[in-house]
């Protein structure tokens, strides 16, 4: 999804007079910042946003042609197994709740940042929307407050991080410990049962929609905001103006710290509905939900193309990269290899993506 390329001043009705070309790179700060400066030498080469589409494309088909290996070696090792309908289900359920914290995590990384909370606070807000006195408010109640509970400790990084100048990995780091200590206690380390039916019932195959699950058209719903908020309006311009080049777009009139403040709310928001959906999924909250779930989203990010030093992100490149992470997960599991070999698996992938981006940003 490339970013459109219309000037942004800092007024919140800021014009889109670039092109629409419906790519799904979005490049970096500088083309949109030096045509905030006004017409001049300065201006990019207007070529630089096809050259960043070829790459995009080139990535994404990528992605799409090792998810294809992957279904191939699935196919042939276990093809009873993995290509059953029941499994392809599975797959896309268990995909669908990291996918939707990396869509947050995904702006959050754009913008030159970093949240190593994601997973903490999903475990929060699924402990806190399952205790007995909130599940007495019903469906409602449940839903609203694993929201609310992401959206507060996203408030809580983001007003730190913004305008209390912490640097990111402090500040989410610090949120990580918290999160779940604080998980830990409201729970007592015990599995809090759901007993709320219309939500068990959202878990149930009778709820399938010509075969989908809820939690799937979840997922594709807040994919398809995501692409649309980072490449077609204006808050994913500042976006990524802010991860390029943080002064330059101060300079250009962006308000960068209500900008950050924004993205950390935004990360809540995607952990509070994850955290919903876990609690759909598992008919419980526990203090260990969403372990490792930063890894795999910052992952998931990275080898779908989103730069870890800013600038640049891509939502479809990061679903893609979920849906690689989750079929290899379920791969390891049908054919019972160890989880050891599938953490150096995913290890030896980010690696592979890193040094690809490196080669690519020098050349």
């Amino acid at each position: 999804m490339n970013s459109p390329g219309g000037a942004d001043t800092g007024s919140d009705t800021g014009s889109d007079t670039g092109p629409d070309t419906g790519s799904d790179a979005v490049p970096g700060a500088a083309a949109t910042l030096t045509k905030a400066a006004g017409p001049g030498p300065a201006a990019g080469p207007p070529a630089k946003g096809g050259g960043l589409r070829r790459l995009a494309d080139v990535r994404n088909l990528s992605l799409l042609g090792v998810l294809a290996v992957l279904v191939a070696v699935g196919g042939i090792t276990k093809p009873d197994a993995f290509l059953s309908t029941d499994n392809l289900q599975l797959v896309l359920t268990q995909a669908s709740v990291i996918g939707v914290v990396t869509v947050g995590v995904t702006f959050v990384i754009t913008s030159g940042g970093i949240d190593l909370s994601v997973g903490a606070i999903v475990a929060l807000a699924s402990v806190w929307a399952t205790t007995l006195a909130t599940q007495d408010y019903g469906f409602g109640g449940i839903l609203m407050c694993a929201v609310l509970v992401g959206l507060g400790c996203g408030l809580v990084n983001g007003v730190l991080i913004a305008y209390g100048g912490i640097v990111p990995f402090i500040v989410t780091l610090a949120m990580l410990a918290s999160a779940r200590g604080l998980a830990l206690q409201i729970s007592d380390g015990k599995t809090q049962v759901v007993t709320v039916k219309p939500v068990l019932d959202l878990g149930l195959r009778d709820s399938y929609v010509l075969g989908i699950p809820p939690l799937v058209m979840i997922f594709a719903a807040v994919t398809v905001l995501g692409w649309l908020l980072l490449g077609r309006t204006t808050f994913g311009r500042r976006t990524v103006a802010i991860g390029g080049n943080p002064e330059a777009a101060r300079l250009a009139g962006i308000d960068v710290r209500r900008q950050r403040l924004l993205l950390y709310l935004l990360s809540g928001l995607c952990c509070g509905i994850a955290a919903f959906m876990l609690v759909i999924l598992t008919g419980s909250g526990q203090n260990t939900n969403g372990n490792l779930y930063e890894l795999d989203a910052i992952a998931a990010a990275i080898i779908g193309g989103t730069l870890l030093s800013g600038g640049r992100g891509t939502i479809t490149g990061s679903v893609l990269g979920v849906l690689v992470f989750t079929t290899i997960t379920n791969l390891f599991a049908l054919n019972n290899l160890e989880t050891d070999v599938q953490q150096i698996a995913k290890g030896a992938i980010i690696v592979a993506a890193v040094l690809v981006q490196k080669g690519r940003s020098t050349s």
